[in-house]
């Protein structure tokens, strides 16, 4: 049985300087393999916590994809979340979702359909306030909403266009566009019958991406945002799996080629080919599932999309809102610091998670507006890595690295995160002199609260800052089951 208490298993080590195991670590070269986005780390709000729809919290099971409870609107103008947020930034913010095929917008002429989810002058305007306020840059995803297949491959822009025109008027800026949300999976959302051919999507994409660069010509533009399972990668073959064919038959060019990942899917979840467990979450043969498609991701782009960067457009930790007790909780953090480290080695500029708020696999709780524990992996990750992607190798496969550029010159930052229930020492090469050490670890792996340097992380004036927590001692010594990041010298 996986131990949860992480007290038990470390009180049996009498002496961990001595029963340590060693690990040597190596920076491979001096050069960078990869440049990745100033906003890499990034967060959306799903439509449907911000315009008040169907969503998670309360909710048992799922009706097409979405929870089974109605939430009231987020309320964007709170000055603790500003905080919050402004202390992850810079970032993009995305707001999707399920419900964004249902949108009614304001500037809309169209009759109100009455499954339709209002988005209204102010929500927009708040949205757009709360982006400026904190520095963040939107990604938004526009309505395809064709759930006939008598309709698909005629896709009509008056709505998107005058969504834009409004925008441009009010100097609101939308960074990037996208056109529908999880288009592989209109089948599971949106019935069968719903489901478009790659043929017919990428006419309709390609009216799209006409439609932004001729309204919104400074908006650039991703796609498809795929839907990948883990084990099954696009699901049903070849009725879902329509990436490869979309990017082939595209004929505009794409800004972004997207997709969206959840290595594992909770409870709520009607279908699962990996679920939420302690044990599949501090799984390495799990984690590495991520590079398997993400590798499969940018062949396609190399092929079809040269031009274009890959995005994780969204990602969290189970489908389905989270699982509860375990996408709040300190093991939680594994996946997503791995996740982190591992989207920016493989070169994707952009990670986007979800969800900056609402539901069990929120950065942030809703209700208290308290920092969950990827909140602070989050933290010590904007305060600490750079752009600058750099290849390291370890000697122990349980010992996961990954290494920047620091956000100072003339440093670098080696994450180093222990997926195992024993000390060990770390030898490292071919890096500079050791300065500093940050240590995530918690009293149990399913802790609420987690601790850095030994204390919890508070906010004192609406800030925290890495000088808040005490100096580790100079031993290479890394605790069980943490999440550690080590500062050198270049």
């Amino acid at each position: 049985m996986l131990a949860i208490n992480l007290n038990r298993s470390i009180g049996r080590q009498a002496n961990p300087k001595r029963l340590n195991k060693h690990v040597s670590v190596s920076l491979t070269s001096p050069t960078p393999m990869h440049c990745i986005s100033s906003r890499y780390l990034s967060f959306s709000i799903d439509i449907s916590v911000l315009a008040g729809g169907f969503w998670w919290e309360g909710s048992k099971g799922t009706q097409q994809g979405l929870g089974t409870e109605k939430t009231p609107p987020l309320d964007l103008q709170q000055e603790k979340l500003d905080k919050l947020v402004q202390s992850l930034g810079p970032s993009y913010v995305r707001v999707g979702g399920s419900e964004a095929d249902k949108l009614h917008y304001f500037t809309s002429h169209n009759a109100h359909d009455q499954d339709a989810l209002p988005l209204t002058q102010a929500i927009w305007h708040q949205l757009h306030d709360f982006c400026q306020r904190n520095d963040l840059w939107l990604m938004f995803t526009f309505k395809y909403g064709l759930f006939e297949r008598r309709l698909q491959g005629q896709w009509q822009a008056n709505e998107v266009i005058d969504l834009l025109t409004y925008s441009q008027q009010n100097n609101q800026n939308i960074a990037i566009c996208e056109l529908g949300n999880e288009l592989n999976a209109y089948w599971a959302f949106h019935g069968i019958t719903a489901q478009p051919s790659a043929k017919k999507l990428a006419k309709d994409y390609d009216q799209f991406i006409r439609c932004i660069r001729q309204h919104s010509p400074t908006s650039l533009v991703a796609g498809p945002g795929s839907a990948f399972w883990p084990r099954i990668g696009e699901a049903v073959k070849p009725f879902s799996n329509i990436t490869v064919p979309f990017l082939e038959n595209l004929t505009e060019p794409l800004d972004i080629v997207d997709w969206h990942y959840y290595p594992f899917q909770s409870s709520r979840s009607p279908v699962k080919t990996r679920a939420a467990t302690p044990r599949n979450l501090l799984s390495i043969n799990a984690l590495n599932t991520f590079e398997k498609y993400a590798l499969k991701l940018d062949e396609y782009r190399r092929q079809y999309q040269p031009q274009a960067q890959v995005w994780t457009g969204e990602s969290g930790s189970a489908q389905c809102g989270g699982q509860a007790k375990l996408s709040d909780r300190f093991i939680s953090s594994f996946w997503w610091a791995d996740q982190l480290g591992r989207g920016a080695k493989l070169g994707q500029q952009v990670m986007i998670r979800q969800s900056l708020i609402g539901g069990d696999y929120a950065l942030i709780n809703r209700q208290t507006l308290k920092p969950n524990p990827d909140f602070w992996v989050s933290w010590l990750w904007e305060k600490l890595m750079g752009n600058e992607v750099y290849q390291v190798q370890s000697s122990d496969s349980s010992i996961l690295v990954y290494c920047h550029n620091a956000k100072k010159a003339d440093k670098c930052t080696l994450l180093i995160i222990n997926m195992t229930s024993q000390f060990r020492m770390i030898h490292c090469h071919h890096f500079g002199l050791k300065k500093k050490r940050f240590e995530i670890t918690a009293d149990s792996l399913t802790a609420k609260k987690i601790r850095i340097n030994g204390i919890r992380p508070k906010f004192r004036n609406g800030k925290v800052k890495l000088s808040d927590f005490p100096k580790l001692s100079k031993l290479n010594l890394i605790s069980p089951y943490s999440i550690n990041f080590w500062c050198f010298t270049v």
